[in-house]
């Protein structure tokens, strides 16, 4: 036998390569084999794959006819998560006069359409002591609200974290410390198209950054810096005369801040009322429909 190839048997008596030729029947039945095999495969992805799109197709679907922050919308994504009040509170005790942790403030006055009448942009220090409380409060108006019930955190999907999304637009703000005015009027211009109001508005904006100290297993601060938490407040006040705001009715913190560190992938939504889901709200705003 030729032990280089499959061959037929030699029939008895018989002997040399010549009269051994290659056997005509397992090659041809090898090849059947192996295109079945790579048809059902091909056939197994093929289905497969047109499963997972009719899936996705069909939860965007759904979503599509879903108000953004209502409660139907986050049982079908799982947005909502539980803030834990003692972050909150470690972060607004920065934000006094003598412990203060914001550098930069911005903002816009919008008439009740949503057309902005006027912008501002400054170094928080140099507001006069007498402002600087005014605006602390509306900052710490957002982070010291009842958690849970006024501020709720949701979560950021794949689709909301797209190119030329609301998120892309917040990181790009939170990077440059509030001091791009061109970005600033996207996001004024976005919100106006959106929100609803019954009168004249002002949406705040504060950047800050807090040194976030190690603590020890009794919790108590060893002194040492574990990072550095970036993070914007937006809120929304009432304006009444010369551009007086009254107090907060809704606005975030972006990022969270959970497990005292920040998360990129979450916001904490304020609503003062508790009105979460309402058409024309701060979660339609910041969420995708897709």
């Amino acid at each position: 036998k030729s032990m280089g190839s499959l061959s037929c048997p030699l029939p008895p008596g018989v002997a040399g390569d010549a009269a051994n030729p290659p056997c005509p029947g397992f090659p041809k039945l090898i090849s059947v084999g192996v295109v079945k095999l790579i048809l059902f495969y091909r056939l197994l992805f093929f289905y497969g794959g047109c499963v997972i799109i009719l899936y996705t197709k069909n939860i965007g679907s759904r979503l599509s006819h879903i108000r953004p922050g209502s409660a139907a919308f986050c049982r079908e994504r799982g947005c909502m998560g539980k803030i834990n009040r003692e972050d909150m509170l470690e972060l607004t005790r920065r934000m006094t006069l003598r412990r203060n942790c914001f550098d930069r403030i911005a903002g816009a006055y919008l008439d009740e359409e949503g057309f902005v009448d006027g912008t501002f942009n400054k170094h928080f220090h140099r507001l006069s002591q007498k402002d600087q409380q005014i605006n602390l409060d509306i900052a710490k108006a957002i982070p010291f609200s009842d958690t849970n019930v006024q501020l709720k955190e949701y979560v950021f999907g794949g689709a909301d974290q797209r190119p030329g999304s609301i998120w892309q637009l917040l990181m790009a703000l939170k990077e440059c410390g509030l001091k791009n005015d061109a970005m600033l009027d996207v996001f004024y211009e976005e919100f106006g198209k959106v929100y609803r109001a019954d009168g004249s508005y002002a949406v705040y904006f504060f950047h800050g950054s807090y040194d976030v100290p190690l603590k020890a297993s009794d919790k108590e601060s060893l002194w040492e810096s574990e990072e550095v938490y970036q993070f914007l407040i937006c809120a929304v006040c009432p304006v009444s005369g010369d551009y007086e705001p009254g107090k907060p009715e809704c606005g975030f913190l972006f990022p969270a801040f959970k497990d005292r560190s920040s998360d990129t992938e979450r916001v904490n939504i304020f609503q003062a009322a508790g009105n979460f889901g309402e058409a024309g709200g701060v979660e339609e705003i910041l969420f995708s429909r897709q």
